[in-house]
């Protein structure tokens, strides 16, 4: 019994179509970084891009479970002395680029590194139901049918 490694000539990349619509945010992400690394497939191998391209459309429409909306904190630094700086989720989700707590979410469950980098490149995320890649034929993925619990009820 040998072990499989796949080859980067031989990944055979899909595209997938999410709705996040009413999705917790941290449940959402863990499954777009799965398939952006690969981890859905039976030809996973740790040190080769195979996964699949990933557009989140409705992005703006993502919840937190809690109080995170209101309590959870995005610092960032300006590179000046004292310039440590804040934003709460819902300033950013009320902001101007709502996508961006998606995209920090999934950031930060891929591997920093060369490879890291080139899989955050296959994701696509949209505040709106508009996205340019009809061409490419995405497969729409149903999050919410995966666990009821991705789905945040009233």
């Amino acid at each position: 019994m040998r072990t499989f490694s796949q080859k980067p000539a031989d990944v055979q990349k899909k595209w997938v179509l999410i709705d996040a619509e009413g999705l917790v945010v941290g449940r959402l992400a863990s499954i777009i970084a799965m398939r952006l690394r690969g981890k859905h497939k039976p030809s996973y191998t740790p040190h080769v891009d195979d996964g699949d391209n990933v557009i989140v459309v409705n992005a703006d429409k993502v919840v937190f479970t809690g109080k995170k909306r209101f309590d959870k904190k995005y610092y960032w630094h300006t590179g000046h002395p004292g310039g440590i700086k804040e934003r709460t989720a819902e300033q950013l989700l009320d902001g101007r680029f709502p996508e961006r707590v998606v995209e920090k979410a999934v950031e930060r469950m891929i591997p920093r590194g060369p490879l890291g980098r080139r899989q955050m490149k296959n994701l696509r995320v949209y505040a709106g139901t508009d996205h340019p890649h009809e061409a490419q034929q995405p497969e729409a993925l149903d999050i919410a049918a995966l666990n009821s619990k991705n789905k945040k009820v009233a």
